[in-house]
């Protein structure tokens, strides 16, 4: 009789099974979908503004910034209007230069400075950070009244872009401080291995670090090439007397003064701006995230 009795439970017991796990499923279906609702709608806040802008640039004259979302004509020939404007191609040539040389000024120059303080012990390495940090916090508006003199009075370089690529020959308080953080993941070890094997400090620098600081490395050029990319401060103050030094930041103010009204050139002269920078970022994203994420594990 215990038997018969007991044999209801074992029936009854696996149904419970299958429910559970229908709910389980369920619930897991609706945070996926949850999740990627918000993915979605992220994405799009960010991408509409841009899409939007790329369908003004191909519209007409008389279709920009109408009810119309997309062109009735895709009028490809705003881009080379843009082009053939005079000057343009010459902004585009003096912020390549400015952002190219100015990114490889930068990198060269901060790598040691962050290799120094972030594997070497010697008196004065905290103060000497404290004052990168300090340097990180001071605006740069601070001190361009004084820079301004310098450059323009003593050393008679105003109507250039040299004011603005020089400095970053010596070291960007931002870029030291992230490489110093990147280079204290590093672990102890393979320098000492490397010092073992009779590699001096530049050898072990140049062999041993930089292939493992290359993440951090891409990270700091990737936000210095956007940084000289997007100044429109720095042209302003320094190379606004000489249209032949201007860059693209600049000159697209200039260009937008004389296009007021004609809003799709306008729109595709952003549009050639934006796109060596969206670019760079495309192909250079997984090093960029991968610099970023490291870090600052370790401090």
């Amino acid at each position: 009789m215990t038997q018969v009795l007991d044999a209801p439970n074992r029936t009854v017991a696996p149904a419970a099974a299958p429910a559970s796990e229908r709910t389980a499923r369920r619930r897991a279906l609706l945070e996926w979908i949850g999740v990627h609702s918000l993915g979605v709608a992220a994405a799009l806040f960010f991408t509409l503004p841009f899409v939007f802008v790329v369908l003004t640039s191909l519209m007409s004259d008389q279709q920009a910034l109408t009810r119309d979302l997309v062109p009735d004509t895709w009028e490809w020939s705003n881009y080379r209007q843009v082009l053939d404007t005079p000057g343009f191609l010459t902004w585009w040539k003096n912020t390549l230069i400015y952002a190219g040389l100015g990114t490889v000024l930068t990198v060269v120059s901060s790598v040691p400075v962050a290799y120094a303080l972030a594997k070497f012990r010697f008196r004065g390495r905290n103060l000497a950070l404290i004052l990168v940090i300090s340097m990180m916090m001071l605006p740069p508006q601070v001190v361009v009244i004084p820079m301004y003199l310098f450059w323009a009075k003593q050393m008679d370089l105003s109507g250039s872009l040299w004011p603005l690529i020089i400095p970053m020959a010596f070291g960007d308080a931002f870029s030291i401080f992230l490489l110093r953080q990147f280079l204290t993941t590093i672990p102890n070890e393979y320098l000492d291995a490397a010092r073992v094997d009779g590699c001096g400090e530049l050898r072990t620098l140049l062999r041993v670090v930089l292939p493992m600081a290359k993440p951090g490395i891409a990270a700091v050029a990737l936000f210095q090439f956007f940084y000289a990319w997007n100044d429109y401060f720095g042209p302003q103050i320094y190379a606004s007397e000489n249209p032949a030094a201007w860059t693209l930041s600049y000159g697209l103010e200039s260009f937008k003064g004389a296009h007021h009204t004609d809003w799709n050139l306008t729109m595709a002269a952003t549009v050639l701006v934006m796109a060596p920078v969206i670019l760079v970022f495309f192909f250079a994203q997984k090093a960029f995230v991968e610099g970023v994420t490291l870090t600052g594990v370790k401090g």
